[in-house]
């Protein structure tokens, strides 16, 4: 007797989980990295994030298409196996398996420890809590795909309310008339050409997350009609959120100023509403991380899943299991596993670099694969197509282009030596690929996996 997926996620659930994915630490801490590149000034910073936020819409209206038309469980993996081949997809699936995923719940959770020895001033708390999180949300997820997605749509309505304050009181009492938003671009000896590369880097990461929630396809209700609506919507929002909150900021405190303040959102707090306003503020700050460490867990041991299920990786007689809740229990322990070992680095900035890195190649990918559809499948089924075809894919190929390349030619040599790196251990996937493929060929694991 054969175990599926609960098809119970609705519109409101994946929309939650685009904006619960995507509104996580970038909005709080991003600013700092942002300001701090541009010398201290205002508007290459704020132009960045408008920049960003069009090349990731650009991105959601292309992926959705191919996430429409092949609505199965493991999103992206799944993208790329369909129009690429097996070998592809394995490999999409197995750098988000053992890169992408758990180092941005790692990240994440790193932040979530740091915030609340922040929050009572003990520093010994980070590590506990950072481990904590990750082994809580784990637990939770293995009570089934609802509670996961009950608690990813009430953690994103929490967290959107301090942000929501935080904007109103900025624009109410600051300085609106006297702030520098747009000039100057730029600080003294700072070169916007040379700089561009890695803000659009630090702020595409605030940005990240949107893809993630096709992985949850094959547990939606109607995902043709919902998943499109739910990443374009969802990120149409995050971006309003995101320029709005900037400006905001800036009426409070100047960007040199800002970029000072290793959370910006907890400085301007305390400017307007005291130290206790900077306590509430990072209150609102955990609820945010809770919530994005909950969607990358659940999305993420989708994609570990799938590979269980098509047998092409160790212990997948395990990972292809799902509990008495038709969870994926055994792929969760897999990636928390996996996430706890990375968290150990305690470095925020450093993982999610790592993870950006990793899966934008696939990104591309994904991207091109909605022309290589088009040609290779005219009739397939497309209950959305991505409007201003192909202009808008290809806006989104050539960001993300310019973020592999930059990273690889233009970054410095650490960033360089971690791109690298992640592309190694991207590649040693291939052998583990071919020797499980060698074994289904010699009829371990024939079945045949649709």
């Amino acid at each position: 007797m054969g175990q599926n997926l609960q098809k119970n996620l609705g519109l409101s659930a994946a929309l939650s989980t685009v904006i619960g994915m995507v509104i996580g630490a970038g909005v709080f801490f991003k600013p700092q990295a942002v300001y701090t590149l541009t010398g201290g000034a205002p508007g290459l910073g704020i132009l960045s994030w408008i920049l960003a936020g069009i090349l990731t819409i650009a991105g959601g209206l292309t992926a959705a298409e191919v996430s429409a038309a092949i609505p199965k469980t493991g999103g992206m993996m799944v993208y790329i196996e369909e129009i690429y081949g097996e070998k592809l997809g394995f490999l999409t699936g197995w750098m988000q398996s053992v890169l992408f995923f758990p180092a941005m719940i790692a990240a994440l959770s790193v932040m979530f420890g740091q915030q609340v020895a922040y929050l009572f001033g003990n520093p010994s708390l980070s590590l506990p809590f950072t481990i904590g999180v990750i082994v809580f949300l784990a637990f939770m997820n293995n009570l089934g795909s609802k509670t996961s997605g009950v608690i990813q749509t009430v953690s994103t309505i929490c967290k959107l309310i301090p942000l929501i304050i935080l904007m109103i009181l900025g624009f109410v009492k600051g300085n609106p008339s006297s702030a520098s938003i747009m000039t100057p671009m730029v600080g003294e000896g700072v070169s916007p050409m040379g700089i561009v590369g890695q803000l659009m880097i630090a702020v595409l990461f605030a940005y990240d997350g949107w893809m993630n929630v096709g992985a949850i396809a094959g547990e939606m209700k109607n995902p043709g009609k919902d998943l499109p609506r739910a990443i374009v919507g969802g990120l149409t929002a995050v971006m309003s959120v995101y320029i709005i909150i900037n400006i905001a900021y800036l009426c409070v405190l100047p960007a040199n100023t800002l970029a000072t303040f290793e959370s910006p959102a907890s400085a301007v707090a305390e400017v307007i509403l005291g130290p206790i306003g900077g306590k509430l503020i990072t209150c609102g700050i955990l609820i945010s991380l809770f919530g994005c460490v909950n969607g990358y867990i659940l999305t993420g041991s989708r994609s570990l899943y799938t590979l269980g299920v098509k047998e092409l990786i160790p212990g997948n007689k395990f990972i292809k299991k799902l509990n008495k809740q038709d969870t994926p229990a055994y792929a969760i322990g897999v990636i928390v596993v996996i996430s706890i070992i990375y968290s150990l680095s305690g470095q925020f900035n450093l993982l999610t670099d790592l993870a950006m890195f990793s899966v934008w190649a696939f990104y591309v990918l994904t991207f091109y694969g909605v022309i290589k559809l088009r040609k290779d499948n005219p009739n397939l089924h497309r209950p959305y197509k991505v409007p201003m075809y192909p202009f808008i894919p290809i806006l989104a190929m050539s960001g993300g282009l310019f973020v592999i390349i930059n990273q690889l030619f233009f970054a410095g040599s650490f960033n360089r030596g971690m791109a690298i790196g992640s592309i190694v251990i991207t590649l040693l996937g291939l052998p583990i690929y071919n020797y499980f493929n060698k074994l289904k060929e010699k009829g371990h694991g024939s079945k045949k996996i649709v």
